[in-house]
């Protein structure tokens, strides 16, 4: 009885009509021939609303509903979740679905109205876009149905307490897979770069053929075996690629409701899954003031799992990052010459400086490249006219932090260091020209 009681919701239209019956006994008291229609409705009100309850509650499963997710959400991308519902009632039903979505995405607009005809299906679809890794609790989905009377409704509530996760955006890193497996990368901004020069490495020494290169004649086998002997070299494969993620407060800073710090880690998923497929190993460091966690560049089919539950993990902090540590780190750590592709962020030129001196020591052990981030919101903000004399103000400082950013590259040049400084959305793309670049060049 109590669950009964608590699954019974009066409707609007119960409340107007009882408000009109109350009218009508008013004019009862004026105009007698109103009154028979009070005494009418005494009785109607009271036997449909009994009837109502019958019609609701006489199939204990008259309505059925699922809520469809999948197993992790994407983070920064839009997820699909469809509301499945079926109607088992002799009529039709008609529905107002309410799902408690998690408080992180701060919505209040999953609410819908529909009809369901009996027997037959609905779904219903709506988007969620999370900005932040992690634990994301849904509530029930509840779903109040109403008979043709339409004085209650009665509450289904089904799929309660599901939690997903929300995990770094597998969703574009299947797109530039489906891409760099079809070939169509540059549907995407990515560049198609010529390769030039070699990277080769050593395969076997066979027996010379006409049409081989003469260039490649090894003359100490050829002396041995009396007989002209060449090198084989084959396309050198499984270089080591690192994503090295700066977790410092500087990657704190948001844009788009995504932080830096998760644009970098879905960044790092894609470059990964592309290195793999290109045949090379990948691996993930991450440091704020200590090294995190190191998870060695391998090729093997677990190591993409590997990267994405090590992303997952990981949380930004508000200390600042010693690049001191991070060095010495690698130094131990990683023995071959790899490809260091750091994500960070430098506001000014100072900040670079008090850095500069372990970057380059990492440039020389590594081919490092540095990605740095433009702020959009100072690129917006030069683009508007000044009119008043603290918009000119405020324009020239933001255009003073926009010409250091520019300064920026410029001295991780004058070393040698790679870098890029890129739009938070462009990263992606971004980093998979530099790698491309870098490997069509025979840089690694």
């Amino acid at each position: 009885m109590k669950a009964l009681i608590k699954s019974i919701y009066f409707t609007n239209l119960l409340y107007y009509v009882i408000a009109a019956e109350v009218v009508l006994l008013v004019f009862g008291f004026f105009f007698s021939f109103v009154a028979s229609f009070v005494e009418y409705g005494l009785l109607i009100i009271p036997i449909l609303l009994l009837v109502d309850i019958v019609i609701l509650y006489s199939n204990n499963n008259g309505l059925f509903g699922r809520r469809n997710t999948l197993d992790k959400l994407s983070n920064g991308d839009d997820n699909l979740i469809q509301i499945v519902l079926e109607n088992r009632y002799l009529f039709p039903a008609r529905l107002t679905v309410i799902d408690e979505i998690p408080f992180q995405f701060q919505a209040r607009n999953t609410e819908f109205n529909l009809t369901i005809e009996s027997g037959k299906n609905k779904t219903v679809e709506y988007v969620v876009h999370p900005v932040k890794r992690g634990e994301y609790s849904f509530g029930a989905l509840n779903i109040f149905v109403r008979s043709p009377i339409g004085f209650i409704q009665k509450r289904y509530r089904f799929s309660q307490d599901m939690m997903v996760p929300v995990y770094p955006s597998f969703l574009q890193m299947r797109k530039y897979e489906l891409l760099a497996i079809s070939n169509n990368l540059t549907n995407s901004g990515i560049k198609k770069i010529r390769k030039t020069g070699s990277n080769a490495e050593f395969d076997q020494i066979k027996e010379y053929v006409y049409g081989d290169d003469y260039r490649t004649i090894n003359w100490k086998a050829t002396a041995r075996k009396n007989k002209l002997m060449i090198n084989q070299f084959q396309d050198e494969k499984s270089q080591q690629v690192y994503s090295v993620i700066d977790m410092g407060r500087v990657m704190k800073m948001p844009f788009e409701g995504l932080s830096l710090l998760d644009y970098a880690i879905n960044a790092s998923l894609v470059i990964s899954n592309i290195a793999m497929l290109k045949q090379d190993k990948a691996g993930i460091i991450t440091f704020s003031h200590k090294v995190q966690s190191v998870l060695l560049a391998e090729r093997r089919s677990a190591q993409l799992q590997k990267i994405l539950e090590l992303l997952y993990n990981q949380k930004t902090g508000y200390l600042e990052s010693d690049f001191e540590k991070l060095y010495i780190n690698i130094k131990t750590k990683v023995n071959q010459r790899s490809l260091l592709l750091l994500y960070t962020n430098f506001e000014s030129l100072s900040g670079l400086q008090r850095q500069l001196k372990y970057l380059r020591r990492l440039a020389k052990d590594h081919l490092l490249v540095v990605i740095f981030f433009e702020n959009t919101e100072l690129q917006a903000f030069m683009e508007k006219p000044a009119v008043t004399t603290e918009e000119v103000y405020n324009k020239t400082i933001a255009e003073k932090f926009i010409y250091e950013k520019k300064l920026i590259v410029k001295e991780l040049e004058k070393y040698g260091i790679h870098c890029i400084l890129t739009d938070p959305k462009k990263l992606s793309v971004n980093t998979i020209n530099k790698y491309l670049e870098l490997k069509a060049r025979g840089l690694i």
